[in-house]
């Protein structure tokens, strides 16, 4: 909210492609923290703490290392596959990227439920009518600056690494308890 509050820091926290390649690595996180309006940031920071409370309490590693390596990552796919991406903001692909690993581990734990596999379809057909509309159109929020475009690349690196960490999860074996009352080997 601080930065919000504060517009004239945006310049200097967006993620910015050329000063990232000048050596302005705080860009990598802080451009997911800067939003283009109130309604993006609200919609933003609101899915952020829904979507921490429910990692929190069952995936709280996950929570805590994705809100960290996930901007890296996003940043780091931006610069290296979206060259054409010259200023990002805000937390959607950060948002997205924990959604679809809640979504995926939901699912995992009940695979005839049908909403976590109805979240992953709507997720799905976001992006596609992201990319369809060129990054115009995708959600429903308007941004500040009528330039600014849904960072549809952003929100396909978020997808990217949610699917390896729940990949990962899924090889790493899991603990069974032993019988009660036995005792450790």
């Amino acid at each position: 909210m601080v930065i919000q509050l504060n517009p004239a820091w945006r310049p200097a926290l967006l993620y910015d492609r050329a000063a990232v390649a000048a050596g302005e690595w705080w860009r990598v996180w802080t451009g997911h923290f800067v939003h283009f309006g109130w309604p993006h940031f609200v919609a933003d920071t609101g899915l952020l703490v829904i979507l921490g409370w429910l990692l929190e309490a069952r995936h709280p590693v996950f929570s805590r290392v994705g809100l960290v390596a996930l901007p890296a990552f996003i940043t780091a796919a931006l610069y290296w596959f979206d060259p054409a991406m010259l200023l990002y903001g805000g937390l959607s692909a950060v948002n997205l990227g924990l959604l679809l690993f809640l979504a995926l581990q939901g699912w995992q734990r009940n695979w005839t439920d049908w909403f976590w596999p109805a979240v992953l379809v709507i997720y799905v057909g976001e992006v596609i009518f992201e990319s369809a509309q060129g990054g115009r159109g995708g959600g429903m929020i308007r941004f500040d600056d009528p330039a600014v475009r849904v960072a549809t690349s952003a929100h396909l690196a978020s997808a990217a690494y949610a699917l390896i960490a729940w990949l990962l999860g899924m090889s790493r074996p899991t603990k069974k308890p032993g019988p009660a009352g036995s005792a450790p080997h």
